[in-house]
């Protein structure tokens, strides 16, 4: 069994403009005496590889501890784009695909792309920016994919992955009442 871990390492991650960088204490220390190491966190929800819940961008929408953990896993595909897809070859890729999707390369999701998606009824989609929409306005994508429950996994790590069809475990730490929760993503070889 092969097992990618698609998950960056959250120190020295990417973290998206403006959202503070992760950082740590190391509150005991067992070689200054201490019966164990103990380490205290201090990081943004949307830190490393996450996942968004509605609540992100929905006032009345779900927390990341209420989201349906089915779609976060489950059956995936790993899919590579040398540049932003439009929507044809988008809609030839969803047409194949299971329901939860992995974007490899630079591409983003496009409002055009977002509405595809929900056409399709994807439960999750997962791309390797720290953003699933465009740089310059990420909003719109969110609010379209959000409305319809997708879980966004933004941060992964798939430059080992080949193109394909895996099992994908990306459960976010159940931070109750959180808008968003780092994860531990892995895509396992059928």
């Amino acid at each position: 069994m092969k097992i990618y871990d698609i998950t960056q390492e959250l120190f020295t991650g990417a973290v998206y403009p403006g959202d503070v960088p992760p950082t740590y204490i190391r509150k005991l220390k067992i070689k200054e005496g201490a019966p164990c190491n103990v380490t205290v966190l201090n990081m943004c929800a949307h830190n490393g590889t996450h996942v968004d819940a509605p609540y992100h961008l929905y006032e009345n929408g779900k927390a990341v501890d209420e989201m349906d953990l089915s779609k976060c896993i489950g059956n995936c595909s790993v899919v590579a784009f040398h540049q932003q897809p439009d929507a044809e070859q988008m809609r030839e890729v969803l047409e194949k695909s299971e329901k939860r999707l992995l974007i490899k390369g630079d591409a983003v999701v496009t409002i055009e792309l977002a509405r595809l998606m929900n056409e399709y009824k994807i439960e999750l989609i997962g791309i390797e920016g720290q953003s699933v929409g465009p740089a310059a306005a990420p909003g719109e994508v969110h609010l379209e994919l959000l409305g319809k429950e997708v879980v966004i996994l933004e941060g992964v790590r798939l430059g080992e992955v080949p193109e394909g069809n895996y099992l994908l475990s990306a459960a976010p730490v159940k931070l109750g009442g959180s808008d968003g929760a780092p994860c531990r993503a892995v895509l396992i070889e059928l």
